[in-house]
């Protein structure tokens, strides 16, 4: 009895297997690179460039501390035969408060800039999924798989440029 179970286990599997790769055999597919669509994009650039505007202070701030720290780092080793004790300990606690408030406006940039560009990548991802959505239903794809996803795939089965053309309108 247990065999006889076994038995129809197995076969009730392979028809499983079976039936749903003639199923997958009958259903229209394609295949998109996502990464290529956001890099050719007009949104990505105009992104980047409004970020880049948003943080340019911050960013000029950070690199004015490397400066600073750069140059008492190398007033130190240039000068530090002629200084006296007190004066090489001041200017080793001008490096470290420097370089300390360099690491907190520099952790804090990441942060913010990093959540900033999520917070832009995913309007900027919407949209590209919808303009799939569209093409998918517009064209009658009954699945849509990320091209890295995907071994091998015959070119037109890919809808990327479609999917950059009709983003790129969107500008």
């Amino acid at each position: 009895m247990k065999k006889f179970i076994k038995t129809l286990a197995i076969t009730t599997a392979a028809s499983s297997m079976i039936l749903a790769s003639s199923a997958m055999a009958a259903q229209k597919i394609a295949v998109v690179n996502f990464q290529e669509v956001m890099g050719k994009i007009p949104q990505t650039a105009l992104v980047v460039q409004q970020l880049e505007e948003e943080f340019k202070d911050q960013k000029a701030v950070l690199a004015q501390l490397e400066k600073d720290i750069k140059y008492f780092q190398e007033k130190k080793k240039r000068d530090s035969s002629l200084m006296s004790k007190k004066e090489i300990e001041d200017l080793d606690q001008q490096i470290a408060t420097k370089f300390q408030e360099y690491q907190i406006k520099g952790k804090t940039f990441q942060q913010e800039t990093g959540a900033r560009q999520n917070e832009e990548t995913n309007k900027i991802v919407a949209i590209v999924r919808q303009a799939i959505d569209g093409i998918a239903a517009k064209e009658k794809y009954d699945l849509v798989i990320e091209q890295k996803a995907v071994v091998f795939s015959k070119p037109e089965s890919s809808i990327t440029d479609k999917v950059v053309e009709q983003v790129s309108k969107l500008n």
